[in-house]
């Protein structure tokens, strides 16, 4: 029960600080909302020229889920958050409170996974009047496997940020891993447009696995392979990422 309190503890401090300055909430609600005004249009002709013509309905439910999933891997970007905490002390101070070293991190990896519920609804909703109908259960569990990628995201972004203590060095070793991970998990466009030789190499990325499954279930498909196999996948990957940052936020407050 002290974890669990602990947790709740390090959760609203967290969210009440996100709330004082939603400047992250509110960027990442922006450039998906770009996305979906000034890239979706074009993108039923595009899928319509390699098959029949696609629907809104349809095309939006290829569009939409990429897009969640895309707001998960910015997730990982909460190391800079960590990194001005522990430039301010605050992290050291932690030493000399009682509070459970591994509620530190779930504390604000949940929050983390708050910010991206509330910015991925804000995304569907603003999607509807474009056209986009989807099984509201259908979508709520699109809405848990999005939650397990950026808890998955914010873990790593957390224990980098402890490693390299810096800004300089995160940013970069960032971008070098969400551009590829962005450009082989099919956000914009399915892999099934992609040469053979392309969709085996995005078979290695587990995020191109949660995009499909997001695809099936806000096409009303609950049953598709897709998804079990993106959790077999993304599952054991979480709790390993939030294993190893919390082993290293229990060194950093030892």
């Amino acid at each position: 029960m002290k974890f669990l309190r602990d947790t709740w503890l390090v959760f609203q401090r967290q969210a009440l600080l996100l709330m004082r300055n939603p400047v992250w909430v509110t960027v990442g609600i922006i450039q998906p909302l770009f996305y979906l005004l000034l890239f979706a249009p074009l993108l039923k002709p595009a899928l319509s020229g390699a098959g029949p013509m696609l629907t809104d309905a349809e095309t939006y439910r290829i569009f939409v889920p990429g897009m969640l999933v895309m707001l998960s891997m910015f997730m990982g970007f909460s190391g800079f958050g960590l990194i001005a905490e522990l430039r301010a002390g605050i992290i050291e101070r932690s030493r000399v409170t009682p509070v459970s070293r591994i509620a530190l991190l779930l504390g604000r990896s949940l929050r983390d996974v708050a910010s991206l519920l509330f910015q991925a609804t804000i995304v569907t909703l603003l999607a509807v009047p474009f056209g986009l109908r989807a099984d509201m259960v259908n979508v709520l569990l699109a809405f848990l496997l999005v939650a397990l990628m950026a808890m998955f995201m914010s873990s790593i972004g957390y224990a980098l940020g402890l490693k390299l203590r810096s800004e300089d060095a995160l940013a970069p070793l960032l971008n070098m891993f969400v551009v590829p991970v962005m450009l082989l998990s099919g956000i914009l466009l399915p892999l099934a447009l992609a040469p053979t030789w392309l969709q085996r190499v995005a078979d290695w990325n587990p995020f191109s696995w949660g995009v499909e499954a997001a695809r099936a279930l806000f096409a009303g498909d609950r049953g598709n392979d897709y998804i079990w196999q993106a959790l077999l996948i993304l599952g054991p990957l979480t709790a390993l990422a939030v294993v190893i940052s919390s082993r290293a936020f229990a060194k950093s407050v030892r």
